[in-house]
């Protein structure tokens, strides 16, 4: 298989194999659009392949000419390659990485392997997504299906000088269609497997001389591609409904205001999780009779949930944008404001039995202004000014629940109903009346309450210029100053009373004779050399927890349980499930007397390049700096600082050192991009199996090179492709979360039976990063008749071996990609309709996404299988 991969990466940097980022180059004629807005360029100098026209440095320019590492895909790429939202975008730009995990909400956008924020609402992305200049500040914001755009522009590499404090990684830009002041639209449907479904509609025309409209809905629905076995349920299906209405105000060419309305609703059953590895606690769930997933089938796409997952977001939003010439400059003034809910209930067990469930919901509320002013001047100086201001307020949170099958689990890991739990609380009974065994530990409805609320104001304000030293040689500086603000507030409630329950001084224990221990446990205390009289003939209090295993030097045999000496056979430390790596076995909300719930920092960031125009190609070099400001950890699993996983995590800073290359000739271009990227104090977020750990790695760097290049040779073939190679590196980072199967570096403490809380990988190679990425495109077209033209349109995707997360056993998680997209479509020009089946992962290729520590089952691991193969049938109607 390594040679494979190194034949493949060979043969697709031959062939120009550079990501697909740019356009399908296509003799056919694009779809028909209606006529552009006076103040648009037109699409048919969009389309070209000489002049694609991008807005990366916040003022039009041709990609060749613009000195950013940048990617962008045009409408007819998303149309023919049946590209759906920004998930789907990724098939295109290798660079970019889209997993999609256990809820509909719940993505992250990672670039040139870096990226954050997925899971918890604390942490905001390292990676802006901006739909028409409006930044959505969560993920899960940016999901509604793709309305009708120009383009979409993924720019690498920190861009803080110029879009703010979250793009520390890269943004993502995505620019829709104006209104027209002519009338026109489109309709199509698609239809496919798996009872897809997929309207869109787009009209646009005049109100008046100087007013016109855009109006766009869609709909998205299909059934589920997993089955859950258990109810018998189809998951991860579609339903989502969007609707967007677009005001044109343009009194003349110098002056327009821009108003766009925008409301979408998810409704969906997902997201399918399968176990790729059952450990002693899962295994004791199917010991009980209940369904657990069967591992050797995990691509079935079968899961086991007692009951089916539900989300429910929905997003609403208005803008506004003013453009108005003024003569020596140009002034934009964006205004936005957008609310979202994000809700979701969940079996994270994902067994048959009804062990957990898990309840979350958010309300973000975001308004954000930018102002800019851009030189018109035609000289050899260039200039741009701005500001951006943002206030957010989120309200999050979540609720672990035990289910009614919680008790048959824990019995079936102590000993059954008569076991371990037992006699812990008959033992306290004989103190305590109101503990009633069998019914006071691990009871239906116990378990934990997460509520926070987040308050944030950030602004920027960033300038650049450009000077050109020659007509060949032009330098840029930028300069940017960021600020940010967060104020949180937790108020965290633990009812799950064994977690509440200090193991190693259990109350009333301690004044019980030893007499009154059942014999199956006085006996084996006994048998491996404990002496009651170090607790004056008494119960000892830590009968239950790790640390008595200091006091029993011999080992344990029949018919005592097996256990090493110096091990507590009765230790019950790990079914602690919330705080029991806590001193106070309890949340410390917070503000408190010694935290203040403020986050605040600021930052000066910079950029500087140099471009020399060689004529049909054109380098540069460039030094940037970026900045993401310090996150909360909006989990049960923050502590307060320096007591375990703290609750905040320093800023990133980020420094990149690029030089590049952009050739253009007759029938294409080819791109090329060599950088160093680093980041000091990377986010880590690390989903542990009941929470998340959030800390700062000390430095995270990547090197590596990105192509991208489209050729035509032929009038009939077009070839675009595209490469991403990144050799990543943990400079320093000795504060990763530990996991059970490192059992080198997070060695079991025998005073507590728990794990350390941090482990170093130093040295190591970051996950979730492959080595070699790559996509490669050929549209074949012919011309029939005048008006009947026909296209054939392949793609293959590829990414070579990578371990997906460092919270799962590389054995487990290590996947490539080899997966092949394709359309085939006829043009009826005189009819403006066209007609394409389509057919995504056509072979079949089978892959995880991603893949996490089995929730409450340690030592068990659960992954997401990726979409199977869709296929089906698209009519396009313009008029």
């Amino acid at each position: 298989m390594k040679k494979f991969e190194l034949l493949a990466a060979s043969a697709l940097v031959s062939l120009y194999a550079c990501p697909a980022a740019a356009q399908d180059t296509s003799a056919t004629a694009p779809a028909p659009q209606s006529a552009p807005s006076r103040s648009t360029p037109s699409s048919a100098s969009q389309d070209s392949s000489d002049d694609i026209i991008v807005t990366a440095a916040k003022r039009e320019q041709s990609l060749q000419d613009v000195p950013i590492s940048v990617s962008v895909t045009s409408q007819a790429t998303i149309e023919r390659a049946q590209i759906r939202d920004l998930i789907d975008l990724q098939s295109v730009v290798p660079s970019l990485k889209v997993p999609q995990l256990n809820a509909t909400g719940q993505t992250n956008f990672i670039i040139r392997g870096f990226g954050n924020g997925n899971g918890n609402d604390g942490i905001e992305s390292s990676v802006g997504v901006f739909i028409d200049g409006v930044y959505r500040s969560r993920t899960s914001s940016a999901l509604d299906d793709l309305p009708e755009i120009e383009r979409v522009e993924v720019l690498r590499g920190p861009q803080s000088t110029l879009f703010g404090k979250n793009v520390s990684a890269g943004a993502i830009s995505i620019t829709t269609r104006r209104p027209s002041f002519a009338w026109g639209g489109k309709a199509e449907v698609s239809i496919g497997n798996y009872g897809l479904i997929n309207p869109k509609a787009t009209i646009t025309g005049p109100i008046t001389d100087t007013l016109a409209f855009r109006l766009s809905g869609s709909v998205n629905q299909r059934d589920g591609y997993f089955r859950n076995l258990t109810t018998g349920a189809k998951i991860n299906d579609r339903d989502r409904a969007s609707i967007r209405a677009d005001i044109l105000f343009e009194p003349s060419s110098d002056f327009s205001v821009r108003v766009i309305g925008d409301y979408n609703l998810v409704k969906e059953v997902c997201c399918g999780v399968t176990s790729i590895f059952n450990g002693p606690r899962t295994l004791a769930i199917g010991a009980a009779g209940f369904a657990i997933s069967d591992t050797t089938k995990i691509f079935d796409r079968n899961v086991i949930f007692n009951t089916d997952p539900k989300n429910r977001l929905q997003g609403k939003g208005i803008s506004g944008e003013i453009d108005w010439n003024l003569g020596i400059a140009k002034l934009t003034s964006i205004t936005a404001y957008r609310e979202q809910v994000n809700e979701s209930n969940q079996d994270i067990d994902f067994t048959g039995a009804d062990v957990s469930n898990n309840i979350t919901a958010n309300k973000i509320k975001t308004f954000t202004q930018e102002v800019r002013l851009t030189s018109n001047s035609d000289g050899p100086f260039s200039w741009l000014l701005g500001g951006f201001y943002q206030h957010e307020n989120v309200d999050t949170g979540r609720d672990i629940r035990f289910g009614k099958d919680i008790r048959t689990f824990v019995n079936g890991l102590t000993g059954g109903p008569g076991g371990l739990i037992f006699a812990l609380e008959s033992l306290q009974r004989a103190t305590n009346p109101a503990i009633t065994p069998g019914s006071y530990y691990f009871t239906q409805g116990q378990g934990i309450s997460d509520r926070y609320k987040l308050k944030q104001d950030s602004y920027s304000i960033f300038g650049q210029a450009d000077y050109k030293i020659t007509d060949r040689l032009t330098i840029t500086g930028g300069l940017a100053y960021l600020n940010d603000r967060k104020a949180a507030v937790s108020n965290v409630v633990l009812n799950d009373r064994f977690s509440l329950l200090n193991l190693e001084n259990v109350p009333g224990l301690g004044v019980l004779p030893f007499a009154a221990l059942p014999a199956s446990i006085s006996g084996c205390l006994l048998q491996k050399g404990f002496n009651p009289a170090t607790t004056a003939g008494n119960v000892p209090v830590n009968l239950f927890g790790a640390s008595l295993g200091s006091s029993l030097p011999g080992p344990g045999s029949a018919p005592c349980p097996a256990s090493p000496a110096g091990l507590n056979p009765f230790g019950l430390n790990a079914l602690q499930f919330f705080y029991g790596n806590s001193p106070a076995h309890a949340p410390i909300n917070f503000p408190n007397a010694t935290e203040s719930g403020i986050l605040k920092g600021d930052k000066v960031t910079y950029a500087a390049r140099a471009a020399y125009n060689f004529g049909v190609v054109n380098a540069y070099i460039s030094y940037s700096t970026g900045w993401k400001a310090g996150a909360f950890n909006l989990s049960s699993d923050s502590r307060p600082p320096l007591n375990g996983v703290g609750r905040t995590a320093a800023p990133e800073n980020v420094t990149v050192y690029e030089a590049g290359l952009k050739a253009r000739f007759k029938g294409g271009y080819f791109n090329v991009a060599v950088f160093k990227q680093t980041i000091k104090g990377f986010q880590s977020n690390a989903f542990t199996g009941l929470g998340y750990s959030l800390v700062n790695a000390g430095q995270q760097s990547v090197k590596g090179f990105e192509i991208d290049a489209a050729y035509k040779p032929i009038s009939w073939l077009s070839l675009n492709g595209a490469v991403t190679y990144l050799d990543p590196k943990y400079d320093s980072f000795t504060g990763a979360a530990c996991v059970s199967y490192d059992t080198v570096r997070c060695p079991i403490n025998p005073l507590t039976g728990l794990i350390p809380n941090f482990r170093n990988l130093t040295g190591t190679k970051p996950t979730g990063i492959p080595e070699w990425s790559s996509s490669v495109s050929a549209v074949i077209s012919h011309t029939f008749s005048p008006s009947v033209s026909a296209y054939l349109r392949g793609e293959y995707d590829y990414t070579s071996k990578f371990q997906l997360t460092d919270t799962v056993p590389p054995a487990l998680n290590t996947y490539g990609q080899n997966n092949v997209n394709a359309s085939l479509g006829f043009t009826f020009e005189k009819a403006k309709l066209e007609a394409m089946l389509w057919v995504r992962n056509l072979t079949k290729d089978n892959q995880l996404i991603s893949a996490f520590p089995t929730v409450a089952q340690d030592g068990s691991y659960s992954g997401y299988p990726n979409q199977p193969r869709t296929y089906g049938l698209t009519l396009r109607k313009a008029f």
